[in-house]
């Protein structure tokens, strides 16, 4: 192990800590709510068509994943950054999305390295009781939750969890990108993540 290898080390320590906590803790609700959850290797909806918030140690946890990765790899990913960059260069509108460029053929290159948002994404997001869940937006599109979606109301309905014969309600977890990468977690772990902005803000630079 050399010098930079340290460093990282360093670095990246307590960061690591809270990721495996995180993990641990998102594993068990998408367990409680696999009956709802269609995740899987390829589907990359919710890699596409988004800002993707990182945090400075997200994506220096990024960027240091990304050169692990062979010159061939490396290659795709620049030339995917250089496409986004063109149509971020070109674009008027108020809310540029765009498709990760860290995405080769509907998979992450860097998926043990990927931000909080990649990992917590797929999960109704708790909202103030009397408020609609905020499902993820895959749900309209046949994903997570969609086979209990009243197309018509746009809700999910309790009607068609007792006809299917489901044992868990599709319930909402707080997994809201700003509590999880708030204070709470800064402290307990003692690290900071400090500034947010869209990943392309990032790397653009």
């Amino acid at each position: 192990m050399d010098n930079t290898d340290n460093e990282y080390d360093l670095l990246f320590q307590n960061y690591r800590d809270y990721l495996k906590f995180l993990n641990e803790k998102l594993d068990d609700l998408f367990e409680n709510q696999k009956e709802y959850i269609f995740c899987k290797m390829g589907c990359a909806k919710c890699c596409k068509n988004a800002q993707f918030p990182f945090s400075l140690i997200e994506i220096q946890y990024a960027l240091y994943g990304f050169s692990l990765l062979p010159d061939e790899t490396k290659s795709i990913i620049e030339a995917n950054l250089a496409k986004v960059l063109e149509q971020k260069k070109n674009f008027k509108g108020e809310k540029f999305l765009y498709t990760c460029p860290y995405l080769i053929n509907d998979v992450c290159s860097i998926y043990e390295y990927r931000g909080v948002i990649c990992r917590s994404f797929g999960l109704i997001n708790k909202v103030p009781e009397g408020c609609n869940p905020q499902v993820p937006f895959c749900c309209f599109e046949g994903g997570n939750y969609s086979n209990v979606l009243d197309e018509k109301t746009g809700q999910l309905s309790s009607k068609k969890v007792k006809e299917l014969g489901l044992k868990e309600e599709p319930v909402g977890f707080n997994v809201n990108y700003e509590y999880l990468t708030g204070d709470t977690f800064e402290e307990i772990f003692d690290f900071s993540f400090g500034e947010k902005k869209p990943m392309i803000e990032w790397l653009e630079n």
